[in-house]
């Protein structure tokens, strides 16, 4: 049972980065006119991609030791659910709360890895 938790705690980290993407891209679709929201909606979320894919994957080349690593994801969560605001309080505060209760998780399933 205990490895399901663990399993399922890692899932739901990944949905959340998948929507904090999906964040990014649609804020970036609400700035401005013209050409400007389409390349925002394209470059912010290949940007915090690049990032994440560099200083907080598992199999990062420069992953950020965990006391730099945690601030960082908790800084992209963050910026994510701002960008949610755009959307929707409602949708923004679920996210929030979401990212904090799977923040939570790791330290009791002992899955912070460094």
């Amino acid at each position: 049972m205990l490895i399901t938790l663990k399993a399922g705690n890692l899932a739901i980290k990944f949905s959340l980065e998948i929507a904090a993407v999906t964040a990014f891209a649609y804020w970036g679709g609400t700035v401005g006119s013209g050409i400007v929201p389409v390349l925002l909606a394209i470059a912010t979320p290949l940007i915090i991609i690049g990032l994440w894919a560099t200083f907080a994957a598992p199999r990062a080349t420069r992953r950020l030791r965990l006391r730099w690593r945690a601030p960082f994801e908790l800084g992209a969560f963050g910026l994510a659910a701002l960008a949610l605001l755009t959307a929707s309080t409602a949708v923004a505060i679920v996210f929030a709360s979401a990212v904090t209760l799977n923040s939570v998780s790791p330290t009791a399933f002992g899955q912070w890895a460094d």
